[in-house]
């Protein structure tokens, strides 16, 4: 199990930016062609993020990068140097099909991308929402989905508000294609920097939904963001107090086990094993 609470896009013209990136205890970097670079800095901004994430520098940090979308000018030249680059994933924009995926994963074989280089496809368009099954199954390489709600937004004409009502459909169309598929899903960026409050009550949400993590665009976000998606020393001890009041009634041949004036099932055990992998992972971290 790997850890992806905090997924943090980096600008990959700023060379400080990359430089710094090394020092954030963020689980999972994406270094952006796309958004954060301007049209005449894209050349340069590729050469330097390919030879940062090929660099091996960013410690126990899952190094990605962000090509630009499927229709631009740069995407062939990007996914050309991402597959010699050998980062850990593209992430790629606006991933709307199966066909999407397919043309994708044909270029970086064609590229010479190393096997364990993924794909992760950020879905941010209502064609993205209807076909996120399609999309989250189409191939093995494939093995995370990453939200765009500020493209979904404005492609619903939706409003931001509060527990982001009008995104919810969306989200959660894509949770199921995730999990019905055996995919992490991170949920989309916050805004506004100042407001860590609203921010952690945001992480809150989508932690309950079912997400991993969450994309981030500030290192001010990351703490509060490791701490709402790591298990709590709580749900850590819980989860133990599960396991082995199973295990005990099973070895005793009961077929009844209750923890706390609750019964338990598979299902819960099945959930306090996943609670105890993820809290290892995290402190194989360090």
């Amino acid at each position: 199990m790997k850890p992806r609470r905090s997924v943090l896009y980096m600008p990959g013209a700023n060379e400080r930016a990359l430089e710094k990136a090394k020092t954030l205890p963020a689980d999972a970097l994406i270094l952006d062609l796309e958004d954060a670079v301007a049209p005449d800095a894209k050349e340069a901004a590729r050469e330097r993020v390919c030879a940062a994430a090929a660099s091996g520098e960013y410690g126990s940090r899952e190094v990605t990068i962000r090509v630009n979308g499927l229709e631009t000018e740069w995407h062939d030249a990007d996914l050309r140097a991402a597959a010699q680059a050998g980062p850990a994933a593209v992430v790629v924009p606006k991933v709307n099909s199966a066909r999407d995926v397919h043309n994708i994963e044909r270029a970086l074989e064609l590229g010479g991308a190393p096997d364990d280089t993924k794909i992760w496809a950020m879905v941010e368009t209502p064609t993205a929402m209807l076909h996120a099954e399609d999309i989250a199954s189409a191939s093995e390489r494939l093995t995370v989905l990453v939200m765009g709600t500020n493209d979904l937004a404005k492609e619903l004409h939706a409003e931001f508000v509060p527990g982001r009502a009008p995104l919810l459909g969306g989200l959660s169309l894509c949770l199921l294609a995730a999990r019905a598929t055996g995919k992490v899903i991170l949920d989309g960026v916050y805004n506004d920097v100042k407001d860590l409050e609203g921010f952690e009550v945001e992480c809150l949400q989508g932690r309950r939904f079912g997400f991993d993590g969450k994309t981030l665009i500030h290192p001010g976000q990351i703490e509060p963001c490791n701490r709402v998606f790591a298990p709590s020393e709580e749900e850590v001890a819980q989860a133990r107090k599960i396991i082995d009041a199973f295990e005990e009634a099973r070895k005793a041949g009961r077929g009844v086990v209750t923890v706390d004036g609750r019964m338990i099932e598979n299902l819960h055990v099945d959930n306090a094993k996943r609670v105890l992998g993820l809290a290892e992972a995290i402190g194989a971290l360090g």
